[in-house]
């Protein structure tokens, strides 16, 4: 069974910075676009980042534009999403899934939570001075 082990979140100050990780133990992520996607209470699951297979090109939610970055080691077949400055509406717990439909990024990839599997348990992430 393929799940993503998500890692990395904790407390963070605003204007702080977080990196969180993912892997899938025993699973390469060559070949997939990889999602970085959370969910705070009571609210659906929000698309933060996607990065694609092959040339790195990524998505990225408006939301956390200029202040998130996403990336991956292919060699260590790991996703990485750094968090910079986070604001109050930064908190949930983030997941991260592989896109079973494309290897790229691009269009609904970060609208389409469906297309994403091998969720993990996710990390979270909160926000506090």
């Amino acid at each position: 069974q393929v799940q993503f082990v998500e890692s990395g979140g904790g407390l963070v100050q605003p204007g702080g910075s977080l990196r969180l990780s993912c892997a899938a133990p025993g699973f390469t992520l060559d070949g997939y676009a990889i999602g970085w996607f959370r969910q705070a209470p009571g609210k659906e699951r929000e698309g933060v980042s996607c990065i694609s297979s092959s040339d790195g090109s990524s998505d990225i939610a408006d939301s956390v534009n200029g202040r998130f970055t996403i990336s991956r080691d292919n060699d260590k077949d790991t996703v990485y999403l750094q968090m910079n400055s986070p604001k109050p509406e930064d908190p949930a717990v983030y997941y991260c899934g592989a896109n079973l439909m494309r290897s790229r990024c691009g269009g609904y990839s970060l609208s389409r939570a469906y297309e994403y599997a091998y969720w993990g348990q996710g990390t979270q992430v909160t926000v506090s001075s």
